[in-house]
């Protein structure tokens, strides 16, 4: 029993303890034989019990309250150091916050819909052209939907941008066209209303409407009555049914609406007419591997019964919260990995600033120690010294989290159906608490240790600035150290990223951006269904921007390349017969006359689609470069024919080739088409992007533009209005967040290190004053001096620089697909990484090196 009195007796502090333990244990041991009986003694445990634990609290409170008090009078006593403290760890604290709060978001934090874990997409896989997650035809949806026992709801959904007029001005607006399905998958409740019923799939079905939260409150003022109200999308009166809550969002951040998908029989005679993805849910005894599994079966089977249209399509099933690019993925962790280097760096600031406070307070805690004070005691003040510290930097770091957030969002993927910018819930908060408190605790406790290793009343003989100086103190050298690779590391991944971003940056486009105002006017079916209906309005748009001042060229097309990656068609060419599955294929736009030379890509041979390129005349295209080079490379292709949006074409052109899916894909081969030869091809590829081209401003012409499609529709809006430039700049955007938070995260690493060097030399000058003053007085000149504190900071840095460039090469090797054709051992940037740090050194030494000529040798000669 007495064991277990002892063992309770050490919740309260050591010092206590071995003051009052002995007396407690006796008083305890006399009451224990006192009592007598199973209740007396169940009594006296639940007595004592309650008593030890009221007596430790308030115990451990006032000898907090003592600790505290003493940290503030010495606080009062060291405000730069205590400052100066407080912001590296704000510093490291906050940037490690702020990239874990973005990871968390992205890949961890459960998404906001009905057990989460159990929600998968799912797409076609085809293998021979390269691409594993493909749209899916509605037939082989509704075949994998009947046929697939893995799931408890299979639904579909694709995208939609549609034109809401009869609200005030029209405007176009984005979201999604569901089956009755994708609701209930995603479980989540309107907060007005009910979902699509399976009756409101049906093409004969009246057009219904779900309301986004934000579209609700902003257009129609939160009306609570808005159930039953009609509002006109596309021309066609829609029934709003519900409105979902504030947090929800599917597909995208993005989508403000969401339509029933309303299928007829001919969206199902073509199995490669794929243009919706596969959305399910899970049963709870299923697994992904088995999912995936079954899903390959059928796919399988399907493509035994077509091996025309399926012989090379499988099946991918993935998790919706997977559901994210590699190069996304590998973009946070970097953030993550920067910011904790980041953290390291501060941390080791810390501990030499703390080891560097502690030797100096030597004599101090010498005399406290010989006057009776227990080591323990001490070290507990000393842990508390730090605590404080931390903790204040660490709610400011929360601050630096919380401000950095809204200028990270570039690196949220818009495919994730996830909000723009990341809240800070309990958990991100109790992760800062965790790295504030391991911070507080390991880099307090190592330098309190360290200063009572072998502390005994000799420390009373101890000059306060000796014990520490020099080549002796090898703990804050190798901190140091540390922190010179550390900020190694970041700025050569900093270095082979930017260069990585020029490189993307340098990458010709196929077009010239500059002067160039596009924007988007979706036009709506079944008013403007066929080409015939467009031709008014194409033409009075086109012929009145060309009159506009400065306007060198106007044009429409399907879709801008970029923005839109454009309908992908598989294409057979005349003389390379291939079986459907195996045709490569081709990206198609449709086109107005004078295209190209608005978007500047050069017509390289034959001509230009004509206004006499009609239904009514050869069908004719205009082919890529790459098209060329693929199929006819030592021959003329002008008057050769191809297979491609349902007809057989002449082509009468070659232009250059362009960058349709971004400055870092490669893009399949481009196919134009002209606008009036369309024919059953769906009106989705009508041409709808605007591209102008001016001498001067182009971004000025946009009022012009806006009454210019007002006159020719007064209902038709216009959305999307932006310079051809952004839309190139757009594509480096997220690299160029990246590498302004990993530029400032090399920044601090640098002025960290520096800050180091500065403070272990200045501590190592001040430490050795006496040395100094006897090696001047014996005739040293003031260049052996300065040598001496230059060679010591540049011994550190040099070991340093080379841990720093190991571990950089192999970071580089991890960023390789990010890189862009750079190489992980780029040795420009290596040598700029290298030289920056022996600037860094010398900046850090200097002003110790100056102080050290400074020593006066007489006065240095008669210090203690």
């Amino acid at each position: 029993m007495m064991l277990l009195y002892r063992t309770l007796l050490r919740l309260y502090p050591g010092s206590w303890r071995a003051e009052y333990g002995e007396e407690m244990c006796a008083v305890f041991l006399a009451r224990r034989q006192a009592e007598s009986g199973f209740i007396a003694f169940q009594a006296l445990w639940i007595e004592t019990i309650a008593d030890l634990l009221t007596g430790a609290a308030a115990v451990q409170m006032d000898q907090l309250r003592q600790d505290l008090t003493y940290v503030a009078r010495t606080f009062r006593r060291s405000p730069a150091f205590v400052v100066t403290t407080i912001t590296i760890a704000a510093v490291g604290i906050g940037a490690t916050t702020a990239a874990f709060t973005m990871l968390d978001h992205v890949l961890i934090r459960p998404l906001a819909f009905a057990d989460p874990e159990r929600l998968a997409k799912v797409y076609e896989d085809h293998p021979a052209q390269g691409s594993r997650f493909g749209d899916v035809s509605p037939a082989n949806y509704r075949d994998w939907k009947r046929t697939s026992k893995s799931f408890e709801m299979f639904g579909a959904y694709r995208g939609l941008s549609v034109n809401l007029t009869g609200q005030g001005d029209p405007r176009t607006l984005e979201g999604a066209s569901v089956t009755s399905e994708v609701f209930p998958i995603l479980g989540v409740q309107p907060v007005l209303g009910r979902y699509f019923s399976s009756q409101e799939d049906r093409d004969s079905a009246p057009g219904t409407v779900i309301l986004g939260y934000g579209l609700w409150q902003g257009l129609f003022g939160a009306d609570p009555n808005i159930l039953g109200r009609t509002i006109n999308l596309y021309d066609i009166p829609h029934t709003i049914i519900g409105v979902m809550p504030k947090t929800f969002y599917f597909p995208n951040r993005d989508a403000q609406l969401w339509t029933a998908m309303r299928w007829g029989p001919k969206n199902f005679e073509d199995r490669l007419d794929t243009y919706i993805f596969g959305l399910a849910r899970l049963k709870r005894d299923v697994s992904m591997q088995q999912a995936q599994a079954e899903m390959s079966t059928i796919a399988s089977q399907l493509a035994r019964a077509y091996p025309k249209e399926l012989a090379r399509t499988g099946a991918t099933v993935l998790l919706l919260r997977n559901d994210v690019s590699n190069q996304a993925l590998l973009m946070l962790k970097v953030l993550l990995c920067a910011a904790l280097c980041v953290l390291l760096i501060a941390c080791t600031n810390l501990a030499n600033l703390l080891l560097a406070r502690a030797m100096v307070r030597r004599r101090e805690l010498a005399v406290r120690t010989a006057l009776g004070a227990g080591r323990e005691r001490l070290i507990r003040q000393m842990l508390t010294e730090s605590l404080v510290l931390a903790l204040a930097g660490g709610a400011f770091g929360l601050l630096i989290a919380y401000s950095a957030l809204p200028l990270l969002v570039r690196l949220v993927p818009v495919s994730l159906p996830i909000a723009k910018v990341p809240s800070m819930d309990l958990r991100v908060v109790l992760f800062a608490v965790l790295i504030t408190g391991l911070t507080g605790i390991v880099f307090g406790l190592v330098p309190a240790l360290r200063v009572f290793g072998g502390q005994d009343a000799t420390g009373l003989h101890e000059s306060g600035r000796s014990g520490a100086g020099g080549r002796r103190e090898r703990l804050r050298s190798a901190l140091v150290m540390a922190e010179v690779a550390g900020s190694v590391v970041l700025l050569v991944a900093f270095g082979l990223l930017t260069r990585a971003l020029w490189n993307i940056q340098s990458v010709d486009p196929g077009f010239v951006a500059d002067h160039v105002l596009t924007l988007r006017t979706t036009l709506p079916v079944p008013r403007y269904e066929t080409a015939a209906a467009r031709e008014p309005f194409y033409r009075h748009v086109l012929d009145e921007t060309r009159r506009l001042p400065g306007v060198t060229g106007a044009a429409y097309t399907s879709f801008l390349p970029m923005v839109n990656r454009g309908g992908i068609w598989p294409v057979e060419v005349e003389g390379h017969p291939q079986d459907v599955s195996l045709r490569r294929t081709a990206s198609l736009r449709f086109v107005t006359p004078g295209f190209f030379s608005a978007m500047g890509i050069p017509l390289l041979q034959g001509r230009d689609v004509a206004e006499s390129d009609t239904n009514d005349s050869p069908y004719v295209a205009i082919v890529s470069q790459s098209m060329v080079r693929r199929y006819w490379a030592a021959e003329n292709p002008i008057g050769r024919h191809i297979d491609i949006g349902n007809h057989n074409r002449l082509i009468i052109g070659v232009v250059g080739d362009i960058r349709v899916r971004g400055l870092e894909r490669s893009s399949e081969p481009q196919v134009y088409l002209s606008w009036r030869q369309p024919d059953d091809v769906s009106p989705w590829y009508s041409p709808k992007d605007l591209v102008v081209r001016s001498s001067s401003d182009a971004v000025a012409l946009a009022p012009s533009l806006r009454r210019i499609i007002h006159d020719a529709d007064p209902a038709q809006p216009v959305s999307d209005i932006q310079p051809l430039t952004a839309i190139v700049q757009a594509e480096t955007a997220s690299r160029r967040v990246q590498l302004g938070v990993l530029g400032a995260f090399g920044a601090v690493a640098f002025l960290l290190a520096a800050v180091g060097i500065h403070g272990l030399l200045s501590f190592a000058v001040s430490s050795r004053t006496q040395e100094i003053g006897v090696r001047i007085a014996l005739g040293a000149q003031r260049s052996d001096i300065i040598g001496m504190t230059l060679r010591e900071g540049f011994q550190l840095a040099a070991v340093g620089i080379i841990a720093g460039a190991v571990l950089a090469y192999g970071s580089g090797r991890l960023l390789a697909s990010l890189l862009a054709g750079v190489q992980p051992g780029d040795a420009a940037t290596f040598a700029a990484a290298g030289l920056l740090a022996m600037l860094m050194t010398l900046a850090g030494s200097l002003l110790p090196a100056l102080r050290a000529v400074r020593v006066d040798p007489t006065t240095a000669l008669r210090a203690d």
